[in-house]
């Protein structure tokens, strides 16, 4: 693991036997973070993982497009966070055997804010914002933006609930305290959540 070259390398990392990176010098790791066995992990156009962040096994961010986690997001088992596609309505060939200049693709983005906790085999598509504090259950599937705390389950997710930040909140501010770490300024990650697509030329 010594090897690998990352953008970025907090304080108090630990990196499981079996994690795969792909693309990792555009991968930032800030501090307090557990990446668990077999998870999957594309540094795309960028991939930001902020402090305190557990990625559980057998996760992975795929895609290619912008990846952003911010402080105190949770991954459970399973979870597919999608960046990027193939663009399926005939525009190119698909899959990443074919050169790039034959295949047609969409590079976006997952953005899930502070404190959003992802349960198990959740699958999040390219170009939505899960909000702070959001809540998504088991299974569901995640294709538009999710309101700040709320609670959401389902295939397409549904608001089912509401969470009570205060406590979190007040925690938040108590952890930070006690342990100090580098507050990092999000904002030029946010700058690049943009959807483009490239279509081969066939003429």
């Amino acid at each position: 693991m010594n090897t690998i070259k990352f953008a970025e390398k907090g304080n108090e990392v630990t990196i499981y036997p079996y994690v795969v990176f792909v693309n990792e010098s555009n991968i930032h790791l800030k501090n307090n973070i557990i990446i668990s066995e077999f998870a999957w992990i594309h540094g795309g156009i960028k991939t930001l993982i902020g402090n305190f962040i557990h990625i559980s096994s057998y996760s992975s961010i795929v895609g290619g497009g912008v990846c952003i986690l911010e402080d105190f997001v949770g991954l459970s088992a399973g979870v597919r966070v999608i960046t990027g596609s193939e663009l399926i309505k005939g525009e190119g060939l698909t899959n990443p055997t074919i050169p790039h200049k034959f295949r047609a693709v969409t590079r976006s983005f997952v953005h899930l804010e502070k404190h959003s906790f992802i349960a198990s085999d959740v699958i999040i598509h390219p170009g939505v914002t899960v909000g702070e504090g959001a809540v998504i259950g088991s299974n569901s599937v995640v294709s538009k933006d999710i309101e700040p705390w709320t609670i959401n389950v389902g295939s397409p997710t549904k608001q089912v609930g509401e969470r009570n930040p205060d406590n979190i909140l007040k925690l938040q501010d108590k952890l930070y305290k006690e342990y100090p770490i580098e507050i990092y300024d999000v904002n030029p990650y946010l700058k690049l959540k943009v959807t483009q697509s490239f279509i081969p030329d066939v003429t």
